[in-house]
């Protein structure tokens, strides 16, 4: 089965240039659209607190 990306909800439904996550366990990839070769990993709560330091310096 092919691997399905989700585009993030801030992309907005024509996005072509986003950020794109799957599942794969115990991980989660990341993603660019326009480079999809370039693939990232992240431990759910490694990416859950990489998401709440941004959010703090923003």
């Amino acid at each position: 089965m092919p691997t399905q990306w989700q585009k993030s909800s801030f992309s907005g439904i024509d996005a072509e240039d986003c950020l794109e996550v799957t599942r794969a366990e115990p991980r989660l990839l990341l993603r660019e659209s326009d480079d999809p070769t370039a693939v990232l990993w992240a431990s759910p709560a490694g990416l859950s607190a990489l998401i709440r330091r941004i959010k703090a310096e923003a």
